[in-house]
């Protein structure tokens, strides 16, 4: 059997090569396509009672991935949007295959042909400003946990970071004279986000008497804290913050949510959608348009500086209204 007929080199070049070299993806998408590719190996092989080694591109149809999406939303309980990334990985895997194997084409367009489920746009989670400061006001700073804790929270919520990005933050990623951060994104996309005084005071405790290629932020073991432990922490203080504010009871707060809030706070600030675009990573306005489409409060104050002048009113009868007995004789 030709390398070209067996699915295991193809898989290879496509993650080591491709995703990394040709693609320049992140890591966390690069380990998104690994572990889509971690669960349909073996469910393909299992089907056909073959080892994985032995499994060759056509034995990856097109049926057996319309079973093996099903499988994800029957037994794994995926939801759509889950499903649809998975897909989107087998796609690009297929592409791959068929941009280098011409006798694969026809598999490829196969595979390709099957669809991305429509899934509902789900509302976006933020927190409003007495939350966000309950939130900030839940660590006791007057520990070093404390303090560390309360400068994490404040930089994801000043920066809009993503857990991964505020996690690989390094002292010399700080310009403590332009009072600005650089942080690495998406594709490993840089942008520079310009920091609170407040901000810059915090950082510079944490930063204090430690080499500028350390990571910034630790966790309780004076080791580079990871997104998980973000999250983890994250998820801690939200919990604790609802005695004082006890609506965060009813949000599931995350790393994210925070990065949510500083792009509706920015849109209510009066910040054009494009600087909020730049201040996210995002590349597309596309993306950023989502948070003015769900903010009720901008809305509606763009609705009342271009609302008509109300006019005076006319304290009339009402059988004295015309156009009110005219409408009434109508019916």
């Amino acid at each position: 059997m030709t390398d070209h007929a067996l699915l295991g080199p193809w898989v290879r070049r496509f993650l080591l090569e491709y995703l990394v070299q040709e693609r320049n993806l992140s890591i966390n998408t690069q380990r998104s396509y690994r572990d889509m590719l971690a669960l349909l190996l073996p469910y393909v092989g299992d089907h056909l009672k073959k080892s994985v080694d032995r499994l060759t591109v056509d034995d990856l149809s097109a049926d057996l991935v319309r079973q093996f999406l099903a499988d994800l939303e029957a037994q794994r309980h995926c939801i759509a949007a889950t499903r649809n990334q998975r897909l989107g990985g087998l796609h690009a895997l297929a592409r791959y295959i068929g941009q280098n194997s011409p006798e694969h084409i026809e598999w490829c367009a196969q595979i390709r042909l099957i669809p991305f489920k429509k899934t509902a746009h789900p509302d976006i989670t933020y927190l409003d400003k007495p939350e966000m400061d309950a939130l900030l006001a839940s660590p006791d700073r007057r520990t070093a946990q404390g303090r560390r804790d309360y400068g994490l929270l404040l930089f994801l919520y000043n920066s809009g970071a993503r857990a991964s990005e505020a996690a690989e933050v390094r002292i010399s990623d700080i310009d403590w004279y332009a009072k600005c951060v650089r942080i690495i994104g998406k594709g490993n996309k840089r942008r520079a986000c310009p920091l609170w005084p407040n901000t810059l005071d915090e950082l510079q405790w944490l930063a204090a008497k430690r080499a500028p290629e350390h990571h910034l932020f630790l966790n309780r073991n004076g080791q580079s804290i990871t997104r998980f432990g973000i999250h983890t922490l994250v998820e801690r203080y939200a919990s604790r913050a609802c005695a004082q504010s006890p609506s965060l009871g009813t949000k599931r707060v995350s790393p994210h949510v925070i990065r949510h809030s500083t792009a509706t706070h920015l849109l209510r600030s009066g910040a054009d959608i494009n600087t909020v675009r730049a201040w996210l990573g995002h590349v597309s306005l596309t993306t950023t348009n989502i948070y003015a489409e769900t903010d009720l409060e901008t809305k509606a104050r763009a609705l009342a500086q271009c609302a008509p002048a109300a006019e005076p009113a006319v304290n009339k009868p009402w059988r004295q209204q015309p156009d009110l007995m005219t409408f009434l004789r109508s019916l």
